[in-house]
């Protein structure tokens, strides 16, 4: 059979129209025309297959295709304030999202399933050793939990998240041979925390709430608190005026217009500022706050970026931020091989 028909058999394509776009996508380098209409994957497009090592195709699917037509919205959020996916619904629209029975599998998909090994230099960035049992809120499938867990042999753990989320997880867990060291409980933070951690962390889960919600979450989070008890939020922050280009910073304002204009989610959630995390805090009943220095422990230069770390003392709701130097996700871009994602979207 003729590799266009068969691609027109098999993804129900018009095949003039698939021979056009695999001739551009050959000028990128994701696929080779070996000979007239004949196609194939090339190295660089390989990580596209759903079932190839190290596949890219959750995030591909996940920022391409899940989340593509709640950008065509921004300009009713700008106008409006509220997110996509409150603006589609009060126009009657249905979203990619919505109509994808598997969206909600992808997005699993895409969150905290990096290697652990991308997640050492925040596991390393605080020291948990003088502690015995550490809570990962929202933690996804695991990554964060599974390289606190490999640092630190004598740690216990606890991922929290939705049920299906955690039903994911386990099985990583199993293969790393961590699973006995870690308890696997699902909650929603917004109803309550779960009790019996020393230290509870959260990366890039408050971002995704308004800030009513995001201070109820730490309110929740300072009513299991031991005595000794740590809270660790490690979020981007950012500046409260930005007074010059920067291409990392132009990364993070960018991960907050997306919460603005295609976060799937109803929530109106946005990355914060100093002054805005700090107006969540007080939120929260903490009373003071002061600041410390950047770990001694400095991540590699590339890519180096500032990661707020927040630790609540729970005998005086005392908030301190630790600026945790950590590597930055790569660009949100079909990268060559041996050059993975990074898997927080927001």
């Amino acid at each position: 059979m003729n590799p266009i028909k068969q691609s027109e058999t098999s993804s129900k394509a018009e095949p003039a129209s698939l021979h056009r776009l695999l001739r551009a996508l050959a000028s990128f380098n994701v696929v080779a025309e070996t000979a007239p209409a004949h196609f194939v994957l090339t190295p660089f497009g390989e990580p596209l297959r759903k079932d190839a090592p190290g596949s890219e195709w959750a995030p591909i699917i996940f920022w391409a295709d899940l989340l593509a037509d709640s950008w065509s919205y921004l300009t009713e959020c700008i106008k409006s304030g509220d997110n996509a996916g409150r603006v589609m619904e009060r126009a009657g629209v249905a979203s990619r999202w919505s109509r994808d029975p598997n969206a909600g599998a992808i997005f699993r998909a895409v969150m905290g399933t990096a290697p652990a090994e991308d997640y050492m230099p925040i596991a390393r960035a605080w020291d948990f050793s003088n502690y015995n049992v550490v809570a990962d809120l929202g933690g996804g499938g695991g990554a964060l939990m599974s390289a606190v867990l490999m640092a630190v042999p004598n740690l216990r753990g606890m991922l929290v998240d939705r049920p299906e989320s955690i039903d994911q997880a386990t099985s990583r867990f199993e293969s790393a041979g961590l699973a006995a060291r870690c308890r696997f409980l699902a909650a929603d933070l917004c109803n309550a925390v779960p009790a019996g951690a020393d230290v509870y962390m959260m990366k890039h889960v408050l971002h995704g709430y308004d800030d009513t919600a995001a201070s109820g979450i730490l309110r929740n989070c300072r009513s299991v608190l031991p005595d000794e008890g740590r809270l660790l939020v490690i979020e981007f922050v950012l500046p409260d005026v930005v007074d010059h280009a920067d291409l990392e910073l132009e990364i993070r304002l960018m991960s907050d217009l997306n919460m603005l204009g295609a976060r799937p989610r109803i929530r109106r959630g946005r990355v914060p500022s100093a002054a805005g995390a700090n107006a969540r805090r007080r939120d929260a009943g903490d009373v003071s706050a002061h600041r410390r220095g950047a770990p001694t422990q400095q991540m590699p230069p590339r890519r180096r970026n500032p990661k707020g770390a927040w630790g609540l003392h729970g005998d005086r709701g005392v908030a301190r931020r630790q600026r945790c130097t950590t590597a930055s996700p790569p660009p949100r871009a079909l990268r060559s091989p041996g050059k993975p994602h990074a898997r927080d979207p927001f």
